[in-house]
Formats: C-alpha cells, structure tokens, sequence
C-alpha cells in the first residue's frame, strides 16, 4: 500500500521558458511507494499547471519572494496551517534564498525541504565561479561581475569577443560588440538587477548534468544529455542522454567534494579538445528533468524520500539515446477558474 504525503510545489510555468514543476510532479507520481496530493503555489495567475488538474490538486497564490522573504514564509505558513503540508519543492533559484533562511522555521512547523545550504548556494554563484573553480579544481571560463555601463567600455582589455552577458539568477546572451554588451546589460538589469555576469566565450558543445546530492557526498543520481533542439531562450526543446563517464566522473567529484544538499543541474562545454568547462551550476532541478524519469532515475521521488529522512539508494545506470520532445498543448479551462484564483488566491 503506497503511502500519503502531500507535497507543495513552485515552478508551475509550462511555456516556452517552463518552470521545473510539472515534470517534478510527474515524476512524484510515478513513484511506486507514495500517492501524493499536490499543492501548486502560484506567483502568477497564469501559469498553465494551475489549470492542469489531473497534475495539481489545488493551487494557492503565494507573494512573490521579492516581497521579502519573511512575507513568502508566512503565506507558506499559512497554507499549511488550513491544508498540512508534508515536502516543500522549491523549483526557482530566486526563491531558494528566503526558505534556506527559514529552513528551521519550516522543519519545526512539520514542513520537511531537501535544498542547498546557504553557502553551497552562494559559492557556486555565476559572480563566484571563478573561485569554485580554483577551489575544487575545475575548468571554469574567465568571468567578471559588471554593476555599471562605464565598465563595459573596460571590457575589450580583458575579454576577446564574443563574450556572454549574464543576470544574476536567469538569462544568458551572446554579445560580439560592445553595443550588444550595453543593450543585453539594460535588458538584465531591468528584469534582474545587479550585477550582471561577463563570462568568457568558449566555443564548443553544450552539454548538460541533471544530478542529486544526499548531503553527505554521495550522488543519489546523474544523467547527462545534449540538447537536440535549442530555443531562442536558449531552453531545451529537445534533448538526449549520453554515454559519458567524463561528465559522470566530474559530476560525482562535484557533489563529493561540495557535499551538495538536493537537485542540481551542470551546465557545460565540452572543448574541440574534449575538455568540461562549467558555465553554470543551476542549485535545483532543471525543467527537462522527466528526461531523468524516463531513462530510469527518478529524481524528484528520490528528492522527496530524501527530504522525509528516508533511505534511498543511488541509481547505478540508466538508458542511453533516450529522448525527450516537447510540445505545445491548448489547454481549454473557464473564466470562472481564473476569477476565483484572482480574488480568493486559491483554486
């Protein structure tokens, strides 16, 4: 008999730059000892899960941690107090900052979490990757943190175009002069704010790790793949897994040596001279995650067994040339659906 548990989940989006939700839920699901009810929190009224009933059970509306991290708490708090909440998956990299900091508040209020610490998340920050990288002695590109458009003009004596132009949490463009460099610094600063990342260009293919930590070093799971189809997002459309012990072995010495605490997701470059740079370390589960799933590990049931203090063993292998396509899907629901979710905030 499988056993109940209720788990709250963000990352609700499923458009053309998704949120990790809804595969994290379908791969809750699927699990073959737990029959979830699933909460949906919304930062935003359309995002599709809300409306996906057959994925989320029910949905309330949750501030946006931009708020204050204190005011995305207490709303947390406040749901569970009218409908128990057993796993908190925070899905966003935005959001991590306030229920790391509340991560004791949660645990006593009955709420279990299996995230990154304070300091696992920091230290792999886009701005600190540089120093990861001599730390854990890793292949990391050149990169500089800008908080002014007068620094732009400096680059060109440390940097060789093209250069990529990063925010701080999310998006990522490839700038050739130095007009692109100011035009992509005002687009960031304006959705991200400061500071905004220069990171050296390295040309080769991009490959990616969806991995799980336990905490104590040891890797729970890893699949690797390369994306098939790329948007102009620069999201997965398409992807498939690999047979690459490199990316697997680095991966591994990653999570060993950090001893990193839940989902992460290694964005990489393999050289012409098949080296592994790393140009990010995404501190959750990505959205192609179901990718994972469905080449044999189950991640977000591991995450989730993790979290309520359960054993879990490490996936020892999965599917190679398993692939994953998305699609686009009209979903038909009624106005009246929207109005009770915009003015009670629950659905």
């Amino acid at each position: 008999m499988k056993t109940k548990i209720t788990v709250a989940l963000t990352g609700l989006n499923n458009t053309d730059n998704p949120g990790p939700g809804v595969p994290v839920i379908r791969g809750i699901r699927e699990s073959e000892i737990f029959d979830p009810r699933i909460i949906g929190l919304a930062y935003e009224n359309l995002e599709p899960a809300i409306y996906m009933h057959r994925v989320v059970d029910k949905t309330y509306q949750v501030p946006y941690p931009s708020e204050g991290s204190g005011v995305l708490v207490n709303r947390i708090l406040e749901i569970h107090k009218k409908d128990p909440i057993d796993v908190l998956v925070p899905n966003y990299d935005a959001e991590l900052y306030a229920f790391m900091r509340s991560s004791e508040i949660l645990e006593q209020a009955g709420i279990k979490t299996f995230i990154p610490t304070l300091e696992q998340f920091e230290e792999r920050h886009k701005a600190n990757l540089p120093e990861f990288g001599k730390k854990y002695d890793l292949l990391v590109p050149f990169s500089k943190s800008i908080t002014g458009t007068d620094e732009i003009k400096k680059l060109a004596d440390e940097f060789d175009y093209p250069l990529m132009v990063k925010g701080k949490f999310y998006d990522a463009y490839l700038a050739y002069n130095e007009e692109q460099v100011r035009m992509h610094y005002n687009k960031i600063t304006a959705k991200w704010g400061l500071p905004v990342i220069i990171q050296e260009f390295i040309k080769g293919t991009e490959v990616n790790v969806v991995a799980l930590g336990d905490g104590k070093g040891n890797t729970i799971g890893a699949v690797p793949m390369r994306k098939q189809y790329i948007t102009d997002k620069g999201k997965a459309w398409s992807g498939i897994t690999l047979d690459d012990p490199n990316m697997l072995e680095l991966t591994r010495r990653i999570l060993e040596k950090t001893k990193w605490r839940g989902g992460m997701e290694l964005e990489l470059v393999k050289s012409h001279k098949n080296e592994l740079y790393i140009i990010e370390i995404n501190p959750r589960i990505p959205a192609w995650v179901y990718l994972a799933v469905g080449a044999g590990q189950n991640l977000p049931e591991a995450m989730v067994k993790l979290a309520l203090g359960m054993e879990v063993k490490p996936y020892e292998t999965y599917e190679v040339g398993k692939m994953f396509i998305r699609y686009s899907y009209d979903l038909i629901t009624d106005l009246k659906e929207f109005e009770k979710l915009s003015t009670l905030g629950e659905l």
